[in-house]
């Protein structure tokens, strides 16, 4: 649950829009510690977000994360943003395979306010191993390799990564028409809250190098894992929050 890329539109140096936060659920986490009951298929869910931001900016917003089957293996996941800056429509259909997501097609669009219209689409063609797809209006085609996943794709994949006790975890993710790897890992199982109190929540960080920008995610071990909050630091010390709003969960 959890939206793609930094969008600041029309912002100075340092500042980041309210969209950009809820598309950062696209952050948004390769050795593994085993788990001690993997969990080994998908379960649908529906899980909705409120956004808050700080430091002289104040700006509402809401995401929503959708997985929903399709059959035969095949899932639907789905970002919704909306915010009074932009909406956003991100779509992924995968296969479950193995314990692996294997992506087929993706799509993206931003639209809104002030923001030029963004689109991105990814096909996937793992029997040719090739990867076709258009960003900005300009085509591109990317060899695969096994294991690549798209921006989406990878969310998916880290949340059940998480449930089957991987700590540290690292992803090949092709976007834009590039592959790059993208690192997290969890940093504690448990966390203090304001009032002193203890959480079972598991905390975790994308491991970013030469950059001061600071990314922290908390996952909910009774509720499937799910994120419950994410919380960004700026290098020049703002504050972008993510908290949880309601969550439905299937079996």
């Amino acid at each position: 649950m959890f939206p793609a890329q930094l969008i600041t539109p029309t912002l100075k140096k340092g500042q980041i829009t309210i969209v950009g936060l809820l598309c950062m659920l696209a952050l948004l986490l390769s050795s593994a510690v085993q788990a001690k009951e993997p969990v080994a298929n998908l379960f649908p869910f529906e899980v909705s977000y409120g956004a808050s931001m700080e430091k002289g900016i104040s700006l509402n917003g809401s995401a929503k994360r959708i997985l929903t089957s399709q059959g035969n293996n095949v899932w639907l996941y789905r970002t919704e943003v909306k915010s009074f800056i932009a909406d956003l429509d991100e779509s992924l259909i995968l296969k479950w395979e193995d314990g692996q997501v294997v992506p087929l097609r993706y799509r993206y669009r931003l639209s809104g306010f002030l923001i030029k219209d963004r689109k991105q689409s990814i096909d996937f063609d793992w029997q040719a191993k090739v990867a076709t797809g258009k960003y900005k209006g300009k085509p591109f085609e990317v060899e695969l390799e096994e294991g690549v996943l798209d921006p989406l794709g990878f969310q998916v994949q880290l949340h059940q990564d998480i449930m089957n006790g991987k700590r540290d975890m690292e992803y090949q993710v092709l976007d834009k028409g590039s592959i790059d790897s993208d690192r997290f890992a969890v940093v504690s199982d448990n966390t203090t809250g304001a009032d002193g109190s203890q959480s079972s929540q598991l905390k975790a960080e994308k491991v970013r190098e030469n950059s001061e920008r600071q990314t922290y995610m908390w996952f909910d071990p009774d509720n499937k894992y799910v994120l419950v909050r994410l919380l960004q630091v700026e290098p020049d010390g703002s504050e972008y929050e993510l908290k949880l709003k309601n969550i439905e969960l299937g079996g």
